[in-house]
């Protein structure tokens, strides 16, 4: 069975770092996905004959690590599914992009269009059809002059098909290691990391935030620095 790290369990949801290159549910590779990995979690530990539910309330790119929360009832995921939807779900991203930002910290507000022959978002004028509105709020961290490289903090406004990276690499900061948009490090391991997930308790209500880093390794070996 796959190792899981998780970073927090009770009887109505489980926090769970997720596998870089793994995808969240299951899709047409019929690879191993999360969702599985933890229900087959679930089963061995409290022994459970048959079939376990486990909700699957949000979604990360496949080749992005980082924290997912899946829901142990259906009553959870349905709580946790509306806060999506009405944005108390917040989730934080740090990514490693090309180039110095023009601004320490910033907005951005794109219109994305998804083509869905062959999986890939671009940014479109507002007037296109089907274009959906991607916003989010990026924070410098730290600049590597040397290698030229940006670490940013991210906060998504809107959750729209590879959002980030399309935004990003609209504006020649693509994120180091992207295989779809990038322009720098391919071949290697996107350096896009959710590393923050905020939200209220399905049954008490209480705001929860978990944490997660990335392993120094790669393109994040510039967080020792």
């Amino acid at each position: 069975m796959q190792q899981l790290k998780v970073l927090y369990e009770d009887n109505h949801i489980i926090v769970v770092e997720k596998i870089v290159n793994i995808p969240s549910q299951a899709d047409k590779t019929n690879d191993l996905d999360m969702l599985t990995i933890v229900k087959d979690y679930l089963k061995e530990k409290y022994n459970k004959p048959g079939n376990v539910y486990v909700g699957l309330v949000h979604r990360l790119d496949r080749p992005v690590g980082g924290v997912m929360v899946f829901a142990k009832t259906s009553k959870a995921a349905s709580r946790l599914s509306e806060q999506v939807r009405s944005k108390i779900f917040k989730k934080k991203y740090l990514a490693i992009v090309d180039g110095k930002m023009e601004q320490e910290s910033a907005i951005l507000e794109d219109y994305l269009l998804k083509n869905e022959k062959n999986n890939l978002s671009r940014v479109v004028n507002n007037n296109k059809k089907n274009a959906k509105l991607a916003k989010l709020e990026y924070k410098v961290l730290k600049y590597n002059p040397e290698i030229n490289l940006s670490v940013l903090e991210i906060n998504l406004f809107t959750g729209r098909h590879h959002q980030i990276r399309v935004q990003l690499a609209s504006r020649n900061h693509s994120i180091s290691g992207d295989q779809k948009y990038g322009t720098r490090g391919r071949g290697k391991q996107i350096a896009l990391w959710a590393y923050s997930l905020t939200l209220n308790h399905p049954i008490t209500n209480e705001e929860l935030t978990f944490t997660s880093l990335p392993e120094k390794i790669g393109s994040w070996k510039i967080l020792e620095e």
